[in-house]
């Protein structure tokens, strides 16, 4: 149910997130994490901790949504499960705790080999029957599940216990194995190279509130009158998806989706990775504005032919199917070389009613040319720090870059570019 709207615009907060490198990792169980970027959960085992346990979300109209998740060891809740980070060849145990009134499960699709408890736990059916599939007891129940990590990818975990209704209520997260010994490379082709300060994952999930009502309170759900209301990256919709990762505005909702970088150079020639997983079902076509990406992976499976030969592609929108993941490699490019005063854009200022936002704080850099700042319109305000430049990155379904059917929200983020060599 809505509880009311609160308007909660975020311009100028995106001048404070840094493109710097991720942190130094903790200790059994810790997290890597910068204000924008993947926040990787690692241990040096290869092994985890996940409680399912039940919590709430905030999105930015106001409302508050129940919710279940995988939490951290012990920890609190969080929406999504961590993202789990591990190497090529790594034995992974993931033990889970169950607090839920019912059973839950993990399932790891791209997998092989997965245990539980010793006996083998991936979803099979005989017949019309599923079969291997070890779950733990409502209220306290336990398993730990164990694999090989023989592939390097992108991959998601999820709930395989009635998945229409545990996935929906949250209990899904993203699993990353990297190459052995190249943790700069998505695969181990060199061509997958990519700067690690700039490694991103979107994980897409969609929220029909009634069903999350209708679990709080123990009554039954008509999936016929299944309808997504909110659409969200890494858990949050806009505008909190461009919040750092960890802020404290959003406890229960860690990770952000900004994306920060800056152009190709001779001095930045490795480009960003973009980790799109799609844990909804309904397919998600995201389009990230100003360059086109390259396709490297669909599904943690290199594009390759059967001779090794390269069959990555450039897309200008990535559609990323049901529980589908895609690798994508992002390079902005200054095309037109800019330079002040050798190949002027004649543009003009734009008008007031165009810059202007709540309570009269606006966003303009005031100049085309990136790392350049202008004298800007009478009584306009600027929050761009030394003219980095913004883009949209966001669903071309219109209905889904939305909160609860008010545009503007939803499945949407922002890419900053910063000039090269970064803000002073």
């Amino acid at each position: 149910m809505r509880h009311g709207r609160r308007v909660r615009l975020i311009v100028g907060l995106t001048m404070a997130l840094a493109a710097g490198g991720l942190a130094a990792a903790g200790t059994a169980q810790g997290e890597t994490t910068a204000e924008s970027g993947l926040v990787c959960t690692t241990s040096p085992t290869a092994a985890f901790s996940l409680t399912a346990k039940d919590g709430r979300v905030e999105t930015p109209d106001g409302n508050t949504i129940y919710m279940w998740s995988y939490a951290p060891g012990n920890g609190d809740f969080q929406l999504p499960g961590p993202n789990l980070c591990v190497n090529q060849g790594d034995t992974v145990t993931v033990t889970l705790k169950n607090t839920l009134p019912e059973p839950v499960s993990i399932i790891f699709p791209g997998q092989t080999g997965v245990q539980a408890d010793g006996s083998p736990s991936q979803p099979q059916y005989t017949g019309a029957k599923l079969t291997s599939l070890t779950t733990a007891a409502a209220t306290g129940g336990e398993v730990t599940y164990s694999f090989v990590a023989t592939e390097p990818g992108t991959y998601l975990y999820e709930s395989g216990t009635d998945s229409a209704k545990q996935v929906q209520m949250g209990l899904f997260g993203a699993l990353i194995v990297r190459p052995a010994g190249q943790p700069g490379q998505a695969y181990t082709d060199a061509g997958t190279k990519f700067n690690p300060a700039t490694e991103y994952v979107m994980l897409m999930s969609e929220v029909d509130p009634d069903l999350h009502h209708a679990v709080e309170i123990g009554m039954k759900y008509d999936v016929t009158k299944y309808h997504p209301r909110y659409w969200m990256l890494n858990g949050r919709s806009f505008p909190d998806t461009i919040l750092p990762n960890n802020a404290p505005a959003l406890p229960s909702q860690p990770y952000g989706a900004f994306v920060h970088m800056q152009p190709y150079s001779a001095s930045n020639p490795d480009p960003a990775l973009a980790r799109y997983i799609n844990v909804g079902t309904r397919a998600h076509p995201f389009h990230p504005h100003g360059n086109h990406g390259r396709v490297i992976a669909r599904d943690g499976r290199l594009l390759a032919g059967s001779a090794g030969q390269d069959t990555s592609y450039e897309k200008f929108l990535v559609l990323v199917g049901a529980g589908q993941t895609w690798d994508v490699t992002y390079s902005w490019t200054d095309v037109e070389h800019w330079q002040p005063g050798s190949n002027p854009i004649p543009v003009g200022l734009p008008q007031q009613q165009n810059t202007t936002y709540k309570d009269g704080e606006t966003w303009y850099s005031g100049s085309p040319y990136l790392g350049v700042t202008d004298d800007l319109p009478v009584g306009v305000t600027t929050y761009n720090e030394c003219g980095e430049y913004y883009q949209m990155w966001h669903s071309h379904a219109l209905n889904e870059a939305s909160n609860y059917e008010a545009a503007f929200g939803g499945m949407t983020t922002l890419q900053r570019i910063d000039p090269p060599g970064g803000c002073p």
